[in-house]
């Protein structure tokens, strides 16, 4: 079977999950640790809204175009309704240019604010910064928390459907490839912008997922920890026909294995057939072991429903003062789509639970020490 018949036969048999549902902050715990954090005095974290997905939006999977095989769909445009500034900037340096979008929250302009966390969104594929940014909310949560959001932007011309190359050796090294773009990107932000010392932490989805994973890897120094929603391990591809065995669950432990034990969130839909589960279990596996081999790990698990109803189980990996390394959310019934997400965004599950507020609190648990 060839690459387009691959290609046919998993868009004919894969679907994103279509329910819709009230958006909320997923626990009391969530909401404490933001507020221990310095971002908010127990704020819930968002809106209690109905949505109703957008069929296409919803319906439209990405597996044939994680790896740029075919042409991507014309991205989404939907209006910002967070109240600070939106910009856009470009860096170029030794190992290319890159586009990228900064959220300026309010609190960046007030006087003597001070220096505040950076949080570096990768969007999935056939995405855009301002498609990405609206699905996950995250800028809203810069309003209402206080930190800044930069979003780097994947052009055609690096990939036909805009997907980051976190297949290719050539881009999971720490030179010459997009992870030195995206550090550039970071250094470049700092020098505009008051980046408190580190606080610098990567999320993605999907392709942007499995870069953020490669960005904990060849930049251990620039980020303090790394959230990965529907994404694939470090080292679990080298080229195209290794990408699609990974992303069909199959050799995706990788043969290069991950060596930095940076602090990870995982979110995964266990009916995601974009990106298999089984990714997202090889991710914790892998994360569980580097930290456990430099200090006793204790887990402990819950189990919960989201105010959308989606079913969900949420395990951590805590240091022996309780502080959580490693935080997995498996996500019942689930697909390819970004949990609690905004449904005027592509690729978004508006059934929760919200992994952009979940995320951000385990980030503000971890400061990476000078």
């Amino acid at each position: 079977m060839n690459i387009q018949d691959t290609i046919e036969q998993a868009l004919a048999s894969a679907g994103l999950d279509t329910r819709s549902g009230p958006m909320q902050g997923v626990t009391e715990t969530i909401r404490k640790a933001l507020a221990s954090a310095g971002l908010g005095a127990g704020a819930a974290m968002g809106p209690q809204t109905s949505v109703t997905p957008a069929d296409e939006a919803r319906t439209f999977d990405v597996e044939a175009r994680e790896l740029g095989a075919v042409p991507a769909r014309p991205e989404a445009r939907h209006g910002q309704q967070a109240q600070g500034r939106f910009i856009a900037r470009s860096h170029t340096g030794p190992a290319g240019s890159r586009a990228y979008k900064l959220y300026l929250p309010p609190r960046a302009s007030q006087v003597n604010a001070g220096p505040l966390p950076l949080v570096v969104m990768l969007h999935g594929c056939t995405q855009s910064p301002d498609d990405f940014a609206t699905g996950t909310r995250m800028n809203r949560l810069a309003d209402e928390h206080g930190f800044l959001v930069v979003y780097p932007e994947q052009p055609t011309g690096a990939n036909p459907s805009r997907c980051w190359n976190w297949f290719r050796s050539q881009d999971q090294v720490r030179t010459g490839g997009e992870p030195e773009i995206m550090a550039g990107i970071v250094r470049a932000v700092q020098a505009e912008h008051a980046v408190a010392p580190g606080r610098v932490y990567v999320a993605g989805l999907s392709a942007g997922a499995a870069m953020a994973l490669v960005l904990g890897e060849t930049h251990p120094e620039v980020f303090s920890a790394v959230g990965v929603h529907s994404g694939l391990p470090y080292g679990s591809a080298s080229d195209i026909p290794s990408a699609l065995a990974a992303m069909k669950g199959r050799s995706a432990q990788g043969t290069a294995r991950a060596r930095q034990a940076v602090p990870t969130i995982v979110f995964h839909g266990d009916r995601d057939h974009t990106v298999q589960h089984r990714n997202g279990e090889h991710i914790v596996q892998q994360a569980v072991a580097l930290h456990a081999a430099q200090t006793p790990l204790s887990m402990r698990t819950e189990t919960g429903v989201s105010a959308g109803g989606r079913r969900y189980q949420r395990t951590t990996h805590a240091d022996p003062a309780g502080k959580p390394v490693v935080e997995t959310w498996t996500l019942h019934g689930a697909g390819h789509a970004w949990a609690g997400g905004d449904a005027s965004g592509s690729h978004t599950d508006p059934t929760g639970p919200d992994a952009s507020a979940a995320m951000l609190a385990f980030f503000m648990a971890h400061t990476r020490a000078s």
